[in-house]
C-alpha cells in the first residue's frame, strides 16, 4: 500500500469518537468465536467481515451474526483478498500461531490497526518483525493477552510500591487437564477447506485430523505446546510482575510421560529464566497435563486445573489464579487489600484506535512480543537439551547457532515472513 492510502487509512481511525469502525475477525472457529461477541457487543463498531479457510465454519459463524440481528457481515476465505477492502479499520486475528505474525504484517501493510492473539509469533525472528511492522506502518497493534486488562494491574503497581518486599522470584503454573488425541492418519482434505493457506508458512504435509482443528497446537509446524497455548498468559504476567525482559539464561526440560499419540511438544515442562543486572531475578514456569493440586489457592473455582501464578518477595507472597491474595511474613498473614477488577481487553483496542496512541494500549505489541520470545526460547532448550545464554542486544543465543537457526524457520513461498520489513 502506498503512503497515501495508508495516511488515509489513519485519518479513518482517528475520525471522531462516534465513528464507526469496521472491524473485520479473522479465524472463527474457535477463539474467533470470542472476538465476534466481542466487537458486535460495542456501540460504534461493525463487525464488517469474516474470514476463515473452512467454509461451513465460515457460513455458520455469517448466520449468526445475522440471527443477532446484526448486519450481514462480508465473508472472505482468502485473508489477502479481505485487506483489499479499504473501508475496514481493523482486524481481529485468531487463527494458529504460524499464521499470526505474517497476517499481522500484511495488515499493517494494509494501513489496517490489528487485534492480535497469543503467542504473537511461532519464534523469535518473527517476534521481532511483527514489533517492526507495528512500528514502521504506525499501526495501534493489541495483544490478546487479556491479563494485561485485569485486576492484576492494581496488584503489579502494589508490588512496584513494595507491598511484599523485594520481590525476587516469580512462578507461573499451567496445570490443564489435557486428554490424549490419539494417532491420525492422512486423509482427503475436507470439501470446503483452503489447506494450503491454512498451512501457510508452514512445510507441507499430508492431511490429518491431528494436524487441523485445535490439536495443531501440540505439533511443532503450527504450534507452541501448552506454554504457548494456556502458558503464555501466565508466563505474561510473571514477567510483567517481576518488572523484567529479556532473559540471560533459559533452561528447559520434561517429555511425555503418559501417553502414546501424535503429540510432539511437551505436555510436562518445567522452564527457568534467569535475568541478570544490579537485581537478578528468576522466573520458574511448570506445564502439567493431568491431575495435579492445588497451589497457594490457584485452584480455587476449576474444577481440574490450576492455573496462575505466584511472586515471592523479601516480606510475603502473592498469589493470582481464583482471585488475587497477599499474604504477609513469616506467619503468611493474609492481607486485607483488595484489588478491583479489570477493564474489556477489546474495548481497550478500539479506545486506542480511536486515541492513536499506543500507549493507551494495555498489551501493546512489543509488551507481547517480549513474552513471547520467552516461550520460544525455552522450547528451543527443551528441543536441544541444553541451556541457552541469550544476548538481548543481538537477539542471538550466544555461541550456539544451532539454537540460532531455531529461532527462525524456513518459510514456504509465498507465505514468507520477511527479513526486513
Amino acid at each position: 500500500m502506498n503512503a497515501a492510502a495508508v495516511a488515509a487509512s489513519v485519518r479513518r481511525s482517528a475520525a471522531s469518537p462516534n465513528d464507526t469502525i469496521r472491524v473485520a475477525a479473522v479465524g472463527v472457529r474457535g477463539r474467533g468465536k470470542s472476538h465476534i461477541a466481542a466487537f458486535t457487543g460495542m456501540k460504534n463498531v461493525e463487525l464488517a467481515a469474516l474470514c476463515d479457510i473452512d467454509e461451513s465454519v465460515l457460513r455458520d459463524r455469517v448466520a449468526g451474526v445475522e440471527q443477532q440481528g446484526k448486519k450481514r457481515p462480508a465473508a472472505f476465505t482468502d485473508f489477502r483478498r479481505m485487506l483489499e477492502d479499504k473501508s475496514i479499520d481493523a482486524v481481529s486475528i485468531a487463527t494458529q500461531n504460524h499464521n499470526h505474525t505474517l497476517q499481522t504484517v500484511w495488515a499493517c501493510q494494509a494501513g489496517k490497526d490489528v487485534y492480535v492473539e497469543k503467542p504473537c509469533s511461532h519464534n523469535v525472528h518473527e517476534a521481532r518483525q511483527i514489533v517492526a511492522a507495528a512500528r514502521k506502518y504506525d499501526r495501534i497493534v493489541q495483544h490478546g493477552t487479556q491479563g494485561r486488562s485485569g485486576g492484576f494491574r492494581e496488584a503489579a503497581q502494589a508490588m512496584r510500591e513494595g507491598a511484599i518486599g523485594d520481590v525476587y522470584m516469580a512462578r507461573g503454573v499451567c496445570y490443564k487437564w489435557r486428554n490424549p488425541i490419539g494417532k491420525a492418519k492422512p486423509e482427503a482434505i475436507p470439501a470446503g477447506v483452503h489447506y494450503d493457506m491454512w498451512v501457510g508458512p508452514a512445510p507441507m504435509k499430508p492431511f490429518t485430523r491431528n494436524r487441523f482443528h485445535y490439536n495443531w497446537h501440540w505439533q511443532w509446524d503450527y504450534g507452541n505446546g501448552e506454554i504457548g497455548n494456556q502458558g503464555i498468559h501466565q508466563l505474561d504476567i510473571a514477567r510483567w510482575g517481576l518488572g523484567v525482559a529479556y532473559p540471560t539464561k533459559v533452561f528447559s526440560t520434561g517429555g511425555r510421560y503418559l501417553f502414546d499419540d501424535d503429540q510432539q511438544t511437551p505436555s510436562t515442562q518445567i522452564a527457568t529464566f534467569e535475568f541478570g543486572g544490579p537485581r537478578p531475578r528468576l522466573l520458574v514456569f511448570e506445564v502439567r497435563h493431568w491431575i495435579t493440586n492445588d497451589e497457594a489457592g490457584i485452584a480455587e473455582g476449576r474444577a481440574k486445573d490450576a492455573i496462575g501464578n505466584i511472586f515471592l518477595g523479601s516480606k510475603g507472597y502473592l498469589a493470582v489464579g481464583g482471585g488475587i491474595k497477599m499474604y504477609i511474613g513469616k506467619e503468611r498473614e493474609p492481607s486485607p487489600v483488595q484489588f478491583g477488577g479489570g477493564v474489556d481487553h477489546y474495548a481497550n483496542f478500539i479506545a486506542a484506535m480511536r486515541s492513536r496512541k499506543r500507549s493507551d494500549l494495555n498489551a501493546e505489541i512489543e509488551e507481547g512480543a517480549i513474552s513471547t520470545v520467552l516461550l520460544h526460547l525455552a522450547n528451543t532448550s527443551y528441543r536441544l537439551g541444553r541451556p541457552l545464554y541469550f544476548n538481548d542486544k543481538t537477539m542471538q543465543c550466544t555461541g550456539d547457532e544451532e539454537a540460532n537457526r531455531m529461532l527462525t524457520r524456513i518459510y514456504r513461498a509465498p507465505y514468507i515472513v520477511p527479513e526486513k520489513v
